[in-house]
This record gives C-alpha cells, sequence and structure tokens, in this order.
C-alpha cells in the first residue's frame, strides 16, 4: 500500500512538472496539440499507478517524451507561421458588420444555436450590434461590438475625475505584510501603521486584508479577533 502511494505520488509531481514546462496557458486556453498531450500525460500517467509491476519508468519516460514534443511543437509554431497554421489553425470569422458567414460556420460545424449561445455569454443579444466576431484558436468566441453598440466609457462621458482602473496593491494578506506590494503602492510603511491606527489596531498582524490604489480610499479589514480584542477595550 505504502509503494501504490509513493509511485502515486510521484507520478502526481511528474504531471505536475510537465503541465509547469507547457507553460500557463495549458490551463486556461488549450490548442489541439496542447489538448493532445494533456490527455495522453494523463493516461500514461495512471498506467503504472493501476500496476505496481510495471516499472515507474514506463509511465515516466512517455510523459517525458511529450513534454520535449510539445515544447519542440510550440518552438516551430512561434518560428514559423506554416507550421502554426498547421498545429494550432487560424481566427475565423463568424460575423462581419452584422452578417453571420455561413460558409464558415458550416466549415467549422458550427450551428445557429451554439453561435447565439455563445453571443450571449459574451453579453450581446442582438447580432445586428455586432461589428465583428471571431472564433479563436482555442474556440473562443470574441467579439467586437458595434460603436452604437458598446458601454460608454469615460472619454465619452468627458469625465476628468474618473476612478483609475490600475491594479489595487495588496499590501497586508492575513497578518503578513507584502514588501513588494508596499513598495509598488509609494507608501512607507509608517504611512501604512498610520492607516490602520485609525481602525483601532496597532499591529499588521491583526489586518486580515488592506489594498491601496491610487485615487480611492484604502480598504483595510482587521480580523475577528482584533474586532473583538478593540470592542472588548472600548467597553471598559
Amino acid at each position: 500500500m505504502i509503494i501504490i502511494v509513493i509511485r502515486t505520488l510521484i507520478l502526481y509531481a511528474a504531471v505536475i512538472f510537465s503541465l509547469r514546462i507547457m507553460g500557463k496557458r495549458q490551463i486556461g486556453e488549450l490548442q489541439p496539440s496542447e489538448l493532445v498531450a494533456a490527455i495522453m500525460i494523463s493516461d500514461l500517467a495512471t498506467v503504472p499507478m493501476e500496476s505496481v509491476d510495471i516499472p515507474l519508468l514506463s509511465g515516466i519516460i512517455p510523459v517525458l517524451t511529450l513534454i520535449i514534443a510539445e515544447v519542440a511543437t510550440s518552438y516551430i509554431s512561434l518560428k514559423s507561421r506554416t507550421m502554426r497554421k498547421f498545429i494550432t489553425g487560424e481566427p475565423s470569422v463568424v460575423i462581419y458588420n452584422g452578417k453571420i458567414n455561413e460558409h464558415e460556420l458550416e466549415r467549422l460545424r458550427f450551428n445557429l444555436g451554439d453561435l447565439l449561445e455563445e453571443l450571449r455569454l459574451c453579453g450581446c443579444c442582438d447580432i445586428s450590434d455586432v461589428a465583428v466576431a471571431v472564433i479563436e484558436t482555442s474556440g473562443k468566441l470574441s467579439v467586437i461590438p458595434r460603436e452604437s453598440a458598446r458601454p460608454v466609457t469615460v472619454e465619452d462621458m468627458k469625465l476628468k475625475s474618473a476612478r483609475k482602473s490600475e491594479l489595487p496593491c495588496a499590501v497586508i494578506e492575513d497578518g503578513m505584510l507584502n514588501n513588494a506590494e508596499l513598495e509598488r503602492s509609494g507608501m512607507s510603511c509608517d504611512e501604512l501603521m498610520t492607516l490602520i491606527r485609525k481602525h483601532g489596531a496597532e499591529r499588521i498582524k491583526d489586518v486580515f486584508f488592506a489594498s491601496v490604489c491610487t485615487g480611492t480610499e484604502p480598504y483595510i479589514q482587521l480580523k475577528d479577533s482584533a474586532k473583538a480584542r478593540i470592542k472588548r477595550r472600548r467597553s471598559k
């Protein structure tokens, strides 16, 4: 039993290592070659798990071979447009200027029901409001609405004091100070402690989460234990 557990953990680590080598896109957007590699890796890894009689290398070596093949395929696709077109295909325009490309839908074997469903998921209910709709190589539908149907932007409304859409800096997470995020925020440690004290806390470890964003008020949430302690202190 212990041997089976150890073999399973080794193969588990090997598969995770394989996916990490193939890149982050492997998890979110699978290209055809990546999908094939992922399926084959999972199948190959299960064979040594099920039978102790099969050497562990019989599962690891094929997995490593697939990794090398996938990395080589990705490199070739990066350098050669012809190979990239052959391996991953090309995006297909299925709607242009509010008109459905019937021939392209037939070629992709993509029916109208699927197209309408994808449009609704993209927040578009009327085909006439679509300027361009493209089925990407990953199989996802990208929609560019007409100007008359797109949401109003800050530029359209001529707002000068609009909130900036930048990534907030998570300076404290579960009582731990993130120095890199603090440096990115441009705030000093003393300034952060001043903000914490305004919420009744004296230590960073009393803060559950704190984020800073330019142009907005800092967000600070204390831990429940710290809130209870502060409440007891104030009630005395």
